[in-house]
């Protein structure tokens, strides 16, 4: 059996009206929907033979037919008229997005709570993380006299901080001797490569200095090793005990959802393919908790590089034309905030 253009448009028509309708869908009801003329029979046939094919699923022996994951994922790449944002929803995103701070984990956050309102699925964003990540800045913000919080922002828009006391008094010239230490040593260079070892090479050569600069040093390596860490951020869980699909595994999927690891696992294998989000259906994911489920993901970049994740998981019945485009541009927008941040 192959595919024809006739099997082509009644598995675009099941796919549509099941994602509409949620009920299989029937030969009867697509006759009216086609667009040709057809009869029933003809299209039982046709439904009979993407079953067969692996597209279809009859769920009920006395059922209509609906969707499989390869049906989808057909729909999806060869079927599927994406839909086309308008202006108004751009600007609306846009203005959402905006009143959020220029810290990337409050975008991130305020990215999570559009996507959960506009998918009604769960939320998923990922911090920057870049193991090749650069100093870019360091700040000394004095708390009392003997504490300091350490400040530091990296190439990839992350920003650390750690505080640190002191066994001496934190001055204006204790200040201006970590801010030449640090630029002559570490700014502009690789964040992974700021180690305790290095610290502690240093501190042999600041003489009478070492005694005090040492606990702030060793705050800025504590905020180097921080920066290689993904923070996973959640928004929206309990939409997913909204979808009928997932009655019976809503429970564990928010459990799964809570494990960072697997999460990372599944984005660290997918690239950012060009922009495109990425699109995993049922079976094709990796973990059986997935498994009744769909997850939309896309890479975001802050200054041209893979920085991060953002995307949805809900049921395998989600509007996919409508969804895939707005996760798409979303990642765009967040890519350029972060990136006009990091510029600022």
């Amino acid at each position: 059996m192959e595919m024809t253009e006739r099997k082509e448009k009644i598995l675009a028509a099941v796919v549509e009206k099941y994602i509409q309708t949620g009920e299989p869908v029937g030969s009867k009801s697509l006759v009216d929907i086609l667009g040709f003329p057809v009869s029933s029979a003809t299209v039982r046939n046709e439904m009979a033979e993407l079953s067969e094919m692996g597209y279809l699923e009859q769920p009920h022996t006395s059922s209509g037919r609906i969707p499989s994951s390869k049906g989808y994922r057909y729909y999806i790449e060869h079927l599927m008229t994406a839909y086309e944002m308008s202006p108004v929803e751009k600007g609306l995103i846009n203005s959402k997005l905006m009143e959020s701070s220029g810290d990337p984990q409050s975008v991130l956050e305020k990215t999570g709570n559009i996507l959960a309102d506009i998918t009604k699925c769960a939320a998923i964003t990922t911090t920057p993380s870049d193991v090749e990540a650069v100093i870019k800045k360091v700040e000394l913000v004095p708390i009392g006299t003997r504490t300091a919080m350490v400040v530091m922002l990296t190439s990839t828009g992350i920003l650390k901080t750690r505080v640190c006391r002191t066994v001496s008094e934190i001055t204006i010239d204790v200040a201006e001797s970590f801010y030449n230490i640090v630029k002559s040593n570490f700014v502009g260079k690789p964040a992974s490569e700021l180690s305790i070892a290095k610290i502690q090479t240093l501190a042999l050569s600041l003489g009478e200095k070492a005694l005090v600069m040492t606990p702030l040093l060793v705050a800025l390596s504590d905020a180097a090793k921080m920066t290689e860490r993904t923070e996973l951020l959640l928004e929206g869980q309990t939409n997913l005990l909204n979808h009928r699909e997932l009655e019976y595994n809503a429970f564990e999927l928010m459990e799964f959802l809570r494990r960072a690891e697997p999460l990372n696992k599944v984005f660290s294998s997918y690239s950012g393919k060009d922009g495109v989000p990425n699109v995993l259906i049922g079976n094709e994911n990796m973990f059986k908790e997935l498994q009744n489920s769909t997850m939309i993901f896309s890479k975001y970049s802050i200054g041209n590089h893979e920085s991060g994740t953002l995307g949805i998981i809900g049921p395998t019945r989600i509007d996919y034309a409508r969804l895939i485009p707005s996760i798409k541009y979303l990642t765009e927008v967040v890519g350029i905030i972060l990136s006009d941040n990091l510029e600022d």
